[in-house]
């Protein structure tokens, strides 16, 4: 069995490129991979900076082809798409893809290290998968190690000691902009757990005066309770445009909540007086176009990068700790896979010992005639003499597949010992072994 990862990121992809192929249903997707046959179990991650699948399959290059099909045909690609997104995807393969969703979780590979969001967002992921029946037992193993790598993570390291978002990078920004943000009025648009941590932002860094509004009013209500802020529905937007000095956007979507048509109305209403505008929507909420209306200032996430990459640099001796932690896990996960690969080899093992044992003890007891006591003399003999002469290698593949050169001894003891041979007595297809391996875990 093998692990497939495909993606794009912020690293590799643009803003632009990354909308285009956001997910809001998984679920539709995983089963329709699961179906094709080249996926035995499967988990799709979707999110304002990453889409990615990460797959158990045993037809590794089958996988790859269908992965790759998943992104340039059903991911909202299209024929423009193709030269962008050959070179905006990723792939990583077993240790690899291990390192990197563990990287992931513990919110190493997040354009703000550090930042809370993102491991949440893969737990979320992870329940779409499994009530779509796609997670088995090595995703089930590896993503419990994954959120456990993160946990060691946040308690062993100081990487989220301060921990910092997206949205709270995105209100350092305008503090930077207005020099304070005393006296300011801000709008925040939609009510999920990113506008709540720019609220939190927002009150801290002294502002005061906040407004909430969001396509579900009640939501909106519900999140400016807590932080006696004042809730609206969208058909509020030109009124409250018109008033707001800062508004931030983190709504889902394919359209733009801010036409650059409503905006102009709204400076104008507001006598050009400056707005600054964050988008950290995916797709974005804000038409590109507000930004060349004058005395607006709109920063999307590509506009975050700068900022997130110099608060990683402050955290660089914590990011070492966490990566070595990282590392330790992966290769503790690394050593059940390669266990869980030596498990059909050591029974197809002791299924060649006792096929053979049986055969030659049934042509040994036709000719001699054995009486019953006789007949389970002779097998008790038998079976001890293969058991021991088993129990040397077997106990050494156990021993070294953790290590390094541990496939290369499994390799070797199937052609030894004849066990890729289908007509010698006791064989197994590769179905039946990999069934075995995963009831033996």
């Amino acid at each position: 069995m093998r692990l497939l990862l495909v993606g794009l990121s912020h690293r590799t992809a643009s803003l632009e490129l990354r909308e285009r192929f956001a997910v809001d249903d998984a679920e539709p997707l995983l089963s329709k991979l699961r179906a094709g046959g080249e996926v035995d179990e499967a988990f799709l991650l979707s999110t304002c900076n990453r889409i990615e699948v990460l797959v158990v399959t045993r037809q590794l290059e089958a996988a790859r082809h269908r992965l790759r099909s998943l992104f340039a045909r059903e991911l909202g690609g299209d024929a423009g798409a193709g030269s962008d997104l050959d070179a905006a995807l990723y792939e990583r393969t077993d240790a690899r893809a291990l390192q990197h969703l563990f990287r992931v979780a513990s919110s190493l590979d997040s354009m703000v290290v550090g930042e809370p969001q993102i491991l949440g967002q893969v737990k979320e992921a992870y329940r779409v998968a499994a009530d779509a029946g796609a997670i088995g037992v090595i995703l089930g193993r590896l993503f419990h190690r994954a959120f456990a790598t993160a946990k060691r993570v946040r308690n062993e390291t100081a990487v989220a000691e301060r921990p910092v978002s997206v949205a709270r990078v995105a209100v350092d920004m305008a503090q930077q902009i207005f020099e304070s943000l005393e006296g300011k009025r801000a709008l925040l648009l939609g009510a999920g757990d990113m506008g709540e941590v720019a609220l939190q932002a927002l009150r801290a860094q002294g502002l005061h005066e906040v407004d909430v509004a969001n396509r579900t009013p009640e939501r909106a209500r519900e999140l400016a309770a807590r932080f006696e802020a004042r809730a609206h529905g969208f058909d509020a937007l030109p009124e409250l445009l018109a008033v707001a000095d800062v508004v931030l956007t983190s709504v889902g979507g394919g359209r733009p909540v801010l036409a650059a048509t409503l905006v102009e109305s709204a400076m104008r209403e507001r006598g050009h007086r400056p707005m600054f505008v964050i988008d950290i929507g995916v797709p974005r909420n804000v038409d590109p176009a507000v930004n060349e209306i004058d005395g607006v200032y709109l920063y999307d996430l590509d506009d975050l990068d700068a900022v997130a990459s110099a608060n990683a640099a402050g955290r660089r001796r914590e990011v070492e700790l966490a990566e070595a932690i990282v590392l330790e896990e992966q290769q503790r996960f690394d050593g059940w896979m390669s266990a869980l690969r030596a498990v059909p080899t050591i029974r197809h093992l002791r299924s060649r010992g006792e096929a053979i044992r049986e055969s030659e003890l049934e042509r040994f007891a036709r000719r001699l005639e054995l009486s019953d006591g006789q007949r389970e003399g002779v097998e008790a003999l038998t079976r001890a003499i293969v058991n021991k002469l088993l129990h040397a290698p077997v106990s050494f593949l156990r021993n070294e597949v953790e290590r390094e050169e541990g496939l290369a001894y499994l390799e070797a003891a199937r052609v030894l010992f004849g066990l890729d041979d289908a007509d010698a007595p006791g064989a197994e297809s590769p179905l039946e072994s990999d069934a075995d391996a995963s009831e033996e875990e």
